[in-house]
């Protein structure tokens, strides 16, 4: 179950890595931005969904409560994206600007937790498989 946890959570910093690739087409796109950020939108909902998953699953298999807690904050700055992007649009001028920087600054922690979680995930130790009784 320990790979399964640490697959799952490496797609989790997949999609985060992608994330800044379609936040960075987006602003660099001819289209109108509704349209050009459509597919960062889409998968920042994807990364919320699996950050929750992950979490269960840590949770399931029970990681040592670090793991699982790393887990959960990366789940929680995952919704805080969401704050984050819905104050910077109901403001206008530099400070909708700056909650905008914010946005990619948590995108970033959302990115260091996730490799931080997976480095700890991967040092959990397998348990221990019973030998096989001589018939």
């Amino acid at each position: 179950m320990r790979k399964f946890f640490v697959g799952l959570a490496s797609l989790q910093l997949l999609a985060v890595v992608a994330q800044f690739f379609l936040a960075a087409s987006g602003a660099f796109a001819t289209a109108p931005n509704e349209e050009s950020y459509q597919p960062h939108r889409a998968l920042g909902g994807g990364i919320l969904l699996i950050a929750v998953l992950v979490t269960v699953v840590a949770a399931i298999t029970r990681m040592p409560g670090r793991v699982i807690g790393m887990s959960g904050l990366a789940a929680g700055l995952a919704v805080l994206q969401f704050v984050i992007k819905a104050i910077a649009g109901a403001i206008d001028g530099t400070a909708g600007d700056l909650f905008f920087g914010l946005h990619a600054l948590n995108g970033l922690a959302i990115g260091a937790t996730t490799g931080h979680m997976i480095r700890h995930a991967r040092q959990v130790p397998q348990p221990a498989t019973p030998a096989r009784q001589a018939s």
